[in-house]
């Protein structure tokens, strides 16, 4: 019996060390002076967590207009807002979308940006 339980205990700690230290997430870069961050928001952001891709990537937004929080400070090179940047269950940066024209392109383009993080963690 000792033995099943320290055989059980091992299994669960394997499996936990295995599991992502976070669920994938979008971050979205914008301004409080962005037209199209008021757009996207306006057009998306109010829908956006009841999507598949939201609970997927559920949204997590950034102020440019004020410090990044620290497990943020790894993402470079980001100039304009808005930026997406999809990071997936390690936090690490799959891809990003830079600037929004429209819904239909920027699920699109986020579709595709999934489908990637999926294929690279064998899902």
């Amino acid at each position: 019996m000792k033995r099943l339980v320290a055989l059980m205990t091992f299994s669960l700690l394997l499996m936990a060390a295995r599991a992502p230290l976070m669920a994938a997430q979008l971050v979205m870069f914008d301004s409080k002076y962005c037209p199209y961050c008021m757009q996207w928001k306006k057009d998306i952001g109010v829908f956006y967590y009841k999507t598949k891709e939201g609970r997927e990537a559920p949204l997590r937004i950034v102020s440019m207009d004020e410090e990044r929080p620290g497990d943020l400070k790894n993402i470079t090179g980001v100039h304009y807002t808005p930026t997406f940047v999809l990071l997936d269950g390690e936090g690490r940066e799959v891809g990003r979308l830079e600037g929004y024209n429209n819904d239909e392109f920027f699920f699109f383009k986020l579709d595709q940006l999934i489908a990637k993080m999926k294929k690279a963690s064998g899902k």
